[in-house]
């Protein structure tokens, strides 16, 4: 087998930087109006993120199905005219006919976002039917992780540091007590993994290798990503090569940042953070405690985990006075027990805090890879 090899940023494709544009911005593909794959291998890369194997004939019926209930959704609802030859097209000429031009392409992209949201619907109630715990279900989620992070690690990518861990009781009592709005269900980093590279020149390349091999790029969810070490567009503009795709790019104007508006992060503190609904594919021996009707939905449940990436230089420079951990910890207890015990009556005076999403992950006790190799711990 060929070693396995980071793009660099003059290899990068279109569809590779807008996925990497996605995921910083915590846009939704269903917003996109095209697809800009180069060759076949994207497709197929694509197509095994999404925990499908297209040579085995139980999913590629699978991944048919998905496509047939797509079309009779479109022709139910809304009595939509899908021209025979994409209706007849395999999954791969979907992805290849949703990059082309006219009717057909829009039709191949129409059918593809209704995909996106019917397996990802049937991944949640597989995973509901399923007599599992969380502990279980973490697991798998850690194994697939740990595996694809370990390959990084042994190939020599970028990486000076990996940490993996479960948020405990008392950090999910403290966050919920924390946020006015919040309840259990959306707590996204119960599961969350933190990634240090080199330098900030290979986080790009980085975030584009676990698009590949960890998590597809469409399954970010939209609304949960933090982004304030990077300005997008200027970042490409350094890059001849990149800066070529910029009129291409589709979704809309690039902001500065994408900064965090949680209340308890400094000004000055820099992240990449973007939360996962990760597709993972349950092994036989537990799809067997399934109920029977579990079976025609296909063998794939999706877990959401937290991301963090951030590079050598900007971690050090957080762990620096306002920005540090301790200090954002100390901000948030304090609040928690103001909140405790004064509840209303501070916010009569205070006014209501700024609408705050998915808490800043804090560097996790739990599992942490680095240069020591990956059995080490950090606690």
């Amino acid at each position: 087998m060929p070693r396995e090899q980071l793009k660099t940023l003059e290899e990068f494709s279109l569809a590779d930087l807008e996925a990497v544009r996605l995921t910083l911005r915590g846009d939704s593909v269903v917003d996109w109006h095209r697809l800009n794959f180069k060759d076949d291998s994207e497709i197929r890369d694509l197509i095994l993120a999404h925990e499908f194997h297209p040579d085995e004939p139980t999913d590629r019926s699978r991944m048919d199905a998905i496509k047939f209930e797509a079309v009779n959704y479109l022709r139910r609802h809304f009595e939509y005219p899908i021209p025979k030859p994409v209706e007849q097209a395999s999954i791969e000429e979907l992805f290849w006919l949703a990059g082309q031009h006219g009717h057909r392409q829009t039709c191949a992209c129409t059918i593809l976002k209704c995909m996106h949201i019917i397996h990802h619907l049937d991944g949640r109630e597989l995973l509901f039917m399923m007599p599992m715990s969380d502990q279980e279900i973490f697991h798998l989620v850690e194994e697939k992780v740990y595996r694809v992070i370990g390959s990084m690690l042994a190939e020599g990518f970028p990486i000076t540091e990996f940490i993996g861990g479960r948020k405990n009781k008392d950090s999910l009592y403290t966050k919920l007590l924390s946020k006015r709005a919040a309840v259990s269900t959306q707590i996204y980093d119960k599961l969350r993994f933190r990634i240090v590279t080199r330098e900030k020149s290979d986080i790009f390349p980085i975030l584009q290798y676990l698009q590949k091999k960890l998590f597809p790029f469409n399954y970010v969810i939209p609304g949960q990503s933090i982004n304030s070490i990077f300005h997008f567009k200027h970042y490409c503009q350094e890059n001849l090569h990149l800066a070529q795709f910029l009129p291409e790019m589709q979704a809309g104007a690039d902001e500065d940042t994408t900064p965090s508006d949680n209340v308890f992060s400094a000004d000055n503190y820099r992240v990449i953070h973007f939360v996962v609904d990760m597709p993972v594919r349950l092994p036989r021996h537990l799809l067997e405690r399934a109920p029977p009707d579990a079976w025609a939905i296909g063998p794939v449940v999706f877990v959401v985990c937290e991301f963090q990436v951030i590079d050598r230089a900007t971690e050090t420079a957080n762990e620096q006075g306002q920005a540090s951990h301790a200090k954002y910890k100390d901000r948030q207890k304090k609040a928690v027990i103001r909140r405790l015990q004064l509840g209303m009556r501070e916010m009569k005076v205070k006014g209501t805090p700024k609408r705050e999403r998915a808490d800043t992950m804090p560097p996790p006790s739990g599992r942490r890879v680095g240069k020591r190799g990956p059995n080490s711990v950090r606690g």
